[in-house]
């Protein structure tokens, strides 16, 4: 624990700051958008809201550079410092190509994220449980173990692989499933009548394409290589499905799944309880009792709406063997199961 200064006081920048203020840094905080600083000085996720980006690093322990992956590299070519720097970029090959001989840089990307933008969504909680990648490319061994002690600290899980694995990684499992997600909105909502009828499966697979879309341009032209690569392989596999629709569906069979059992050894630790919600006042108030009175540790709440309101399916995914437990709590506040 130390003072750390957080340059880019956005969702992740600010987020940050409150959790490192929790546990027990002095945060001292710049950004170019003197809104941005603001609302994070309002947060409470700096102490200190710098004028300038010298007076936020001035006897820093600990700098992060929480901007897009341009001004992060931009700003290493002009960082003269003894303090340890990481960022939180969404590319990193680009990243440690920059860095200056003798900067005590260790690269990283926390793997969390949400819709909204800015410091007004941050939260200290942002980070916990999450994946947060750390590339040792080229840093010092104990620089490396001072960050994932940092990691530690929000409650984010460190996961060390280099900065070209990172990029070839991100590529297939973060960057194209934006694009995905965006075409499938833009594809349905050019039919007047599809987005009327969207339901959760829907919403699920497109919920990133309600990401804020100002740096994502940047990100992916900065991995622009590995996103070609997973778009043409996508591109491959599509057209094989087409094919096997007409020719072979044993095999699209097979596909369906291989898909399936994949997905399933992803939430294999956990057990979704479906819970009907009624539209009546009270509701959620009724499900947060239930879970109090259960004990039960939540590890992921989705909502499913009835169409024009009214309800809906609340899933909560818990450990397996506190099911039961909580269907017991919910049937107790007169609830039914989906």
């Amino acid at each position: 624990m130390g003072r750390a200064a957080i340059l880019g006081t956005g969702l992740i920048g600010a987020s940050l700051g409150m959790a490192l203020r929790k546990a027990g840094w002095v945060i001292a905080g710049w950004d170019p958008d003197d809104s941005a600083l603001a609302g994070a000085a309002k947060r409470g996720a700096v102490d200190h809201a710098c004028p300038t980006r010298d007076a936020a690093i001035d006897d820093a322990d600990l700098i992060v550079l929480a901007g897009p992956p341009s001004a992060t590299i931009a700003t290493l070519g002009q960082l003269h410092t003894d303090a340890l720097v990481t960022d939180v970029a969404g590319v990193k090959e680009p990243v440690v190509r920059a860095r200056p001989d003798g900067l005590r840089l260790v690269a990283g990307h926390p793997m969390a994220g949400r819709e909204q933008a800015g410091p007004t969504a941050a939260t200290p909680s942002l980070f916990r449980g999450a994946a947060w990648i750390v590339c040792p490319d080229g840093a010092d061994d104990s620089d490396v173990e001072s960050v994932k002690q940092v990691i530690d600290s929000v409650g984010a899980i460190p996961y060390t692989m280099s900065a070209a694995e990172h990029d070839r990684v991100v590529a297939a499992i973060s960057h194209l499933p934006q694009l995905i997600a965006v075409s499938l909105v833009n594809l349905a909502s050019s039919d007047p009548g599809a987005m009327e009828l969207v339901a959760g499966s829907f919403r699920d697979l497109t919920r990133v394409a309600a990401s804020e879309p100002g740096w994502w341009p940047e990100l992916l032209a900065a991995n622009l290589g590995n996103v070609s690569r997973v778009i043409d392989t996508m591109v491959y596999q599509l057209e094989t499905a087409r094919s096997e629709i007409l020719t072979d569906r044993d095999s699209l069979a097979s596909r369906f799944e291989s898909a399936r059992v994949q997905r399933r050894r992803m939430a294999s630790h956990d057990v979704r309880v479906g819970v009907v919600l009624q539209d009546r006042p009270g509701e959620i108030a009724a499900v947060g009792r239930a879970l109090e009175q259960s004990a039960v540790d939540v590890r992921d709440l989705q909502l499913r709406h009835a169409p024009h309101g009214g309800g809906g399916v609340l899933t909560i995914s818990v450990r397996p063997q506190e099911a039961a437990t909580l269907r017991d709590s919910l049937a107790v506040e007169g609830f039914t199961f989906e």
